[in-house]
């Protein structure tokens, strides 16, 4: 094993890092952003929109893009930008140049977002054996982090605008530094399937299952909170832990789930990860107190943290480019995060949130059953499972 592969692999874990630190701080602080602004409701909804249209939108480009320049060409300009824009999000003067900053965020960190993630299929190439779910973890770290650092920043009275600026300053150098570290694609600059032609239908299937794990994760990040609060009944200090705990629950799976993988297959593994997210949610919705319900986040977190990291190194074999395989599953897999939310408030308002919720339970089962179709020559056990003490680099 090269210097160069265990640099590269450290530097593309804390790009991961550093990707949710930099989503994670702009999300802890929306509240802020609202109260600087005197924004309703309805306005920061449309920020929210206007920033994972933007995701959106550069995710499908990515296709084009990615197969000429490769991932460390597209992390080398998204990176810095995504820090620099999270800048002009927080200097923001008015609603109407917040939506023009948020959209503009959203567009580079969607480039980030996939650049990342192939630029880890590149380096697990590389490496020849399972190491996705581990870098994964690093967006963990990096979301926990955020999460920390915001309740300090509000504890302290630290303002919308400077703990943007701040993260975004310090991030930005950071993005530079680690753009030295990345491996160029085995493949980018000739790989016709990505710009001529449809891409192999596993990968749409793929999209398909990281959509609906995507559209879990999103129904926890969103709904949680008012869940435990509105019906539960918990106070708000309980209901704000739901979140990082179950972000905790996805970082500890995460950190064993390349050997996990390296053991059973990602196939099985993404039927049992399936099968498993329905039934945590399922305690979740029919947990007779807060606490429990929170308990159970850490469950969900445990059974759902594995299944799109295994569906992006699934998809970075598909195809001899991995770039334009993982934006199109990346892209889909957005979508689920976007509509997930949308699709339970409409529920909430037909029927009652705790039956909203259950839509998650469906979506799990649905997990189980379409990685039943996934080919098992793609997702059989690896020959050499990773160590577990190499799950998670995060220094040279």
């Amino acid at each position: 094993m090269t210097r160069a592969l265990r640099t590269a692999r450290n530097g593309t874990i804390l790009t991961f890092v550093l990707a949710g630190l930099l989503c994670g701080t702009f999300t802890v602080r929306v509240p802020a952003l609202a109260e600087r602004l005197r924004l309703p409701e309805s306005s920061v909804g449309l920020v929210l929109l206007l920033w994972g249209i933007g995701a959106l939108v550069t995710m499908q480009l990515m296709r084009l893009v990615m197969a000429r320049v490769g991932s460390r060409g597209v992390l080398r300009a998204a990176a810095p930008l995504s820090a620099a824009s999270l800048g002009l999000v927080a200097v923001a003067p008015s609603f109407p140049v917040l939506l023009i900053a948020a959209m503009i965020f959203g567009m580079a960190f969607g480039a980030l977002d996939v650049a990342m993630s192939a630029q880890g299929s590149t380096v697990e190439r590389a490496y020849d054996r399972p190491l996705m779910s581990g870098m994964h973890a690093g967006w963990c770290v990096g979301a926990i982090s955020a999460g920390l650092l915001g309740t300090a920043a509000i504890a302290t009275g630290l303002s919308f605008t400077a703990h943007l600026l701040i993260v975004a300053l310090a991030s930005l150098p950071a993005s530079v530094a680690l753009s030295r570290t990345y491996l160029p694609d085995a493949a980018s600059g000739n790989a016709p399937e990505g710009r001529r032609g449809r891409l192999p239908a596993v990968v749409y299937l793929l999209g398909a299952v990281m959509f609906a794990a995507f559209m879990v994760e999103g129904v926890v990040a969103d709904w949680n909170g008012l869940y435990l609060i509105g019906t539960l009944r918990a106070p708000e200090a309980l209901a704000a832990l739901g979140y990082p705990v179950f972000e905790a629950g996805m970082l500890v799976a995460r950190l064993r789930g390349d050997r996990l993988r390296g053991r059973y297959g990602a196939r099985r593994l993404i039927v049992f990860s399936g099968g498993a997210t329905a039934v945590a949610f399922l305690a979740v919705i029919a947990a007779p107190s807060a606490p429990v319900a929170v308990a159970g986040m850490f469950l969900i977190g445990l059974s759902v943290a594995t299944i799109s990291p295994m569906t992006v190194s699934l998809a970075g074999t598909a195809t001899a480019d991995p770039g334009p395989a993982i934006a199109q599953a990346g892209a889909m897999g957005y979508a689920g995060l976007l509509l997930g939310p949308v699709v339970i408030g409409f529920l909430s308002a037909a029927a009652s949130l705790r039956a909203a919720m259950g839509t998650a339970v469906v979506l799990g089962v649905l997990i189980a059953v379409a990685a039943r179709f996934l080919p098992s020559s793609r997702t059989a056990p690896a020959e050499r499972p990773a160590p577990a003490e190499e799950q998670l680099q995060l220094a040279a």
